[in-house]
């Protein structure tokens, strides 16, 4: 844990930011999510987070270091076809996103013939491509089988006679 600590101050000091208390336990909290799969969460998420840790920082805190650490490019700032933004951790690889509509659920791809083809399509235009960002929107194949389930629910009731 200690030599996550230096590893975080460090991180922290690269990028212009004093190592506080807060920013080092949300900087954890975000590398930590990552390791588990989680690498998109909102400022909820990390509230909740420092909630269940018993760490007393505030909500306004929360987005502030979270802003703090998109403009030190240690997280990126997502807006997924919600009224919320979610971040995550700026690991320095291109990845695009598949955002379920129903339940919020995020999942990162990269795709070769995608990128060449976004290549050749900013050429024809006379454009230099310096960054882009996808994301496509659908229902994950969790939220698709809860579905069908409710469905077939729904028609066994209305095939019984009362």
């Amino acid at each position: 844990m200690k030599d996550t600590s230096r590893n975080q101050s460090a991180e922290l000091k690269h990028a212009g930011l004093k190592a506080t208390g807060p920013r080092m336990k949300i900087l954890e909290i975000f590398q930590e999510a990552s390791l588990q799969g989680k690498r998109h969460m909102s400022a909820d998420d990390v509230y909740k987070a420092l909630l269940a840790e018993d760490m007393d920082v505030g909500l306004a805190t929360v987005y502030r270091v979270l802003t703090q650490f998109e403009t030190a490019g240690i997280l990126i700032r997502h807006h997924f076809d919600t009224d919320y933004a979610t971040f995550e951790l700026d690991d320095g690889y291109h990845h695009d996103h598949l955002v379920c509509l129903k339940c919020g659920a995020v999942e990162e791809f990269v795709d070769r013939e995608i990128e060449e083809r976004q290549n050749e399509i900013a050429k024809r235009f006379g454009f230099k491509l310096e960054s882009h960002s996808l994301s496509l929107y659908g229902i994950c194949s969790a939220c698709q089988k809860k579905e069908a389930e409710r469905n077939k629910k729904r028609e066994e009731g209305m095939g019984k006679p009362e």
